[in-house]
């Protein structure tokens, strides 16, 4: 999800770099896949989410629940 940004940090070893700053901020202790940000995406266009208005969700690893 990082990768254009990461890519400027540490050019060629974006994963590295991601590995080494973010994951011992994340409580869940991993970096998120793009699959879940997308699921989290899907089910907010779905049916299932039709009373869902001006929400505001957070798919981070509870990074945000920590501050």
């Amino acid at each position: 999800m990082l990768e254009g940004l990461l890519e400027k940090i540490s050019p060629g070893e974006p994963r590295k770099a991601e590995e080494q700053y973010y994951v011992p901020r994340i409580p869940m202790g991993r970096l998120g896949e793009p699959a879940e940000c997308g699921k989290a995406i899907a089910w907010l266009l779905s049916e299932e989410a039709s009373y869902v208005n001006g929400c505001v969700m957070t798919v981070d690893g509870g990074v945000m629940a920590g501050l």
